[in-house]
């Protein structure tokens, strides 16, 4: 067949030499294709190799990458930090070698494989916004789960070795009241460590301690999750061991009951001033040391209410007080146990008079992130520097953990226990967060209208579904926050120019004042109006409003992050955050204010063209999941 075919073509057709086609004049381009991939000067993929027994050769050098080309450029356009390196590998060596890449690839696969312990616990890389802005420090899901066995099995609080008094406290005044009360993640984990009990965690920084007299710890724990409770106990605990085993207060003791049997009937306060000044007069043996008046005041009422039955004597230092007062309470000859103070008016009295940090044994430094930052810095070292030679117990409180605070922390205090909750830097999934575009219609980047406009519809839909008492009115507690001082005054204006009952609150704001605008926005009581002041406050408020409208269930604090730090706003429900927060640590503070110990809670971020709009979603997907903001 073949032949018959040659045979039909002419001989000067068969003698020509056939032209020669290029791929593209090819009517067939895949046959040359397919003669490429078989030439002769190439192993054809029917021949194996000569190589096959042998496999390759490990001493072969390889060629380098194509993007990483060798020379002193070749670390430019890196897509892999270079760092952490092993020793003996500099930045050049480890970027034109192989065993760079092969470190580099390996340090990679290490990364993906360690995400969920060394990244916070995320299993991908969604989060990238906050990765960027965060300035927390991570704290492993593994060691959270961990921490959750370790507390399963506590149930009450009869489970703890308090003191029968400290006992009582609890459940007769603390938790007056309360059914079927459960002590809190925070407090399961601290009151136990701090009452001497066996450490299941080691200290991150394991050796001997520098001074084996005192204790340091660290106390890590969401908001509203009773951290007060959970240092308190201990410490009133350990003042009422302390007392017992006290020659000088004994010797005290007995001398004052002598002279009560000598003066009859005569009530003590009648006379106490005359009789010999006790060994703590002017010299507390605790010190709780408190960012501001507020917090005094707070804290104070809770240690009031276990030291009433504990008998010990707990008394404020803070700027709400007269000198008088102060003089009294610090100086009276009936002594003092505990001290609840703010760092400036404590360190100005002790530069007058050293002798009050002489005999301090115990000292609590409540939200430490604050305290140990810039503003308050000074005067809480300068107060940890005099209480050291004394001190037996050093506790740190706080609800989140910058990565300024854990530096200062390493450096400063090495051996420190650290106890975090496993929600620790996580929003309540009890709270939830709605999100308003300021830049859509109706606004119009108009932010003012956008908070008054949601004010509105809170207090609407309050008066819609909630029943009230015949005659009165429940009024609703919304806080708005701010991030510069100055738009408060601007803000608080405007609402109130719309028929909102609000107030500014901010570090111009006297201290007084201060405590008087949030007293009614930290009680768990309804706060309810009746007609007739109602009546009043709506000509008070319209007074000022320009549109002629009033809403009556509504009471507004505009504040900055003054007031986001420890206050226990039991009553705040809803938080509307007018700024989107710088950091992570704001998000938690400011939407911490809502939904307290175990209510419900609702936020709402106002976000405008200028603000970071992924930082808001990734929050919000956080939430959402329970996850922590790192």
């Amino acid at each position: 067949m073949w032949r018959t075919a040659r045979d039909s073509v002419c001989l000067l057709c068969r003698s020509a030499p056939a032209p020669r086609k290029s791929l593209l004049e090819s009517g067939q381009p895949w046959i040359n294709l397919r003669t490429f991939g078989t030439r002769q000067d190439r192993p054809s993929r029917m021949v194996l190799s000569d190589r096959v027994a042998r496999g390759p050769r490990d001493d072969a050098p390889r060629r380098p990458p194509r993007d990483r080309p060798a020379g002193p450029w070749a670390s430019t356009n890196r897509t892999v930090a270079n760092v952490d390196r092993p020793r003996g590998q500099g930045p050049w060596q480890s970027t034109s070698t192989s065993a760079g890449r092969s470190w580099d690839a390996r340090d990679r696969g290490d990364r993906r494989e360690d995400r969920g312990d060394r990244g916070g616990g995320r299993d991908d890389d969604r989060f990238k916004a906050l990765k960027m802005q965060r300035a927390l420090t991570s704290i492993s899901y593994s060691e959270r789960a961990q921490v959750k066995a370790r507390i399963s099995d506590i149930e009450s609080f009869s489970q703890f070795p308090l003191q029968e008094a400290v006992g009582e406290a609890i459940t007769s005044e603390v938790l007056k009241g309360m059914v079927d009360v459960k002590p809190t993640p925070v407090q399961k984990l601290a009151i136990p460590l701090l009452l001497g009990q066996s450490l299941t965690r080691k200290s991150s920084t394991p050796g001997p301690k520098t001074d084996a007299a005192r204790e340091e710890f660290l106390l890590a724990a969401e908001t509203g999750s009773g951290k007060t409770l959970a240092y308190l106990l201990p410490t009133i605990h350990a003042l009422k061991l302390s007392e017992a085993g006290d020659a000088d207060v004994l010797a005290y003791n007995e001398r004052l009951e002598a002279e009560k049997k000598y003066r009859g009937d005569a009530p003590v306060s009648e006379w106490i001033d005359k009789f010999e000044p006790h060994p703590n007069t002017a010299r507390p043996r605790a010190i709780v040391l408190v960012p501001t008046a507020e917090l005094v005041d707070q804290v104070l009422a809770v240690a009031k209410s276990i030291a009433h039955v504990a008998r010990l004597k707990v008394r404020p230092l803070s700027a709400n007080q007269s000198t008088g007062k102060i003089q009294r309470n610090l100086y009276s000859n009936g002594g003092i146990d505990m001290l609840v103070a703010t760092p400036h008016l404590l360190a100005a009295m002790a530069d007058s008079d050293p002798n009050i940090l002489s005999r301090v044994s115990h000292l609590v430094i409540d939200e430490a992130d604050s305290l140990l930052d810039r503003s308050f810095s000074p005067e809480t070292s300068k107060i940890v520097d005099r209480t050291m030679p004394s001190l037996k117990q050093l506790i740190l409180c706080s609800a989140t953990i910058p990565r300024r605070l854990d530096n200062y922390l390493a450096a400063h205090f090495p051996h420190i226990h650290r106890v975090a909750t496993p929600n620790l830097h996580a929003i309540p999934r009890r709270v939830q967060l709605g999100v308003i575009d300021v830049s859509k219609d109706p606004y119009r980047n108009n932010k003012l209208l956008a908070c008054a406009d949601s004010i509105w519809s809170i207090g609407k839909d309050a008066a819609r579904h909630e029943g009230a008492v015949d005659g009165e009115s429940d009024i609703k507690r919304i806080m708005v926050f701010v991030n510069e001082r100055e738009t408060t005054q601007e803000v608080a204006e405007y609402l109130v120019s719309k028929g909102i009952d609000a107030i500014a609150l901010h570090r111009d704001t006297p201290e007084h004042r201060q405590s008087e605008m949030l007293a009614s926005f930290t009680t768990a009581e309804p706060l309810r109006i009746g007609k007739e002041d109602a009546e009043e406050r709506k000509q008070l408020v319209l007074a000022k409003s320009a549109g002629g409208r009033h809403l009556p269930n509504t009471k507004v604090i505009v504040a900055t992050d003054l007031a986001s730090r420890g206050i226990d706003t039991l009553a705040v429900r809803h938080v509307v955050l007018y700024d989107v927060p710088h950091t992570t640590i704001d998000f938690i503070h400011r939407l911490g204010r809502a939904g307290r110990m175990g209510r419900r809670g609702r936020g709402i971020v106002l976000v405008g063209k200028a603000d970071r709009r992924d930082i808001v979603k990734e929050v919000k997907e956080s939430m959402f999941m329970g996850q922590a903001l790192i």
